[in-house]
């Protein structure tokens, strides 16, 4: 009977891991990248972007609002500015009939 033991893949001689053959047992960093690397990460990246997506469209949705309550403020001001001409325009015909009344007397 053959007293010396050999390995298989499954099951290496030994357990420890610097008497293992280093071909068997390959560092992680020595790792390639799988050859579907570029679709996982494309895939990963959709679905972030899926989930950020209801954040994005309230982000827009707050900005358009500021941007219409912003313009609304906009055409309340200057309504407001035209209503206040106007009553300066009042104010001075009456305050010009009023001299006139003054001199004319």
């Amino acid at each position: 009977m053959n007293t010396a033991r050999t390995g298989t893949i499954d099951r290496p001689v030994t357990r420890d891991p610097q008497k293992q053959d280093p071909t068997m047992n390959p560092s992680f960093t020595e790792t390639t990248a799988p050859a579907n690397f570029g679709a996982i990460e494309s895939r990963q990246n959709r679905n972030l972007a899926m989930q950020l997506m209801p954040e994005a469209l309230a982000r827009a949705h707050v900005e358009q609002r500021l941007s219409e309550a912003e313009s609304e403020r906009r055409g309340h001001r200057l309504a407001a500015a035209r209503r206040m001409q106007r009553r300066a325009e009042r104010a001075s015909q009456r305050a010009r009939r009023a001299l006139a009344m003054a001199v004319m007397q």
